[in-house]
């Protein structure tokens, strides 16, 4: 699924590292979603939302 996280990531001025330590992941469950190769759960999906203050929409695109 395609998401706006590293966008989102940079223009917060974070690292991947700290990200997954905001998120409870490992740095590499970070790089993994990144790549679109690892689709979150629901609470995982909630908590990247909540901590770019955004909607799950604006991070996640569903039609990709």
């Amino acid at each position: 699924m395609r998401n706006r996280i590293p966008q989102l990531r940079r223009d917060r001025g974070l690292s991947q590292a700290a990200l997954a330590v905001a998120l409870g992941v490992s740095r590499q469950t970070v790089i993994s979603l990144e790549k679109g190769r690892y689709d979150p759960s629901l609470p995982l999906a909630f908590r990247i939302a909540r901590e770019f203050d955004v909607t799950i929409e604006d991070v996640f695109d569903p039609r990709e």
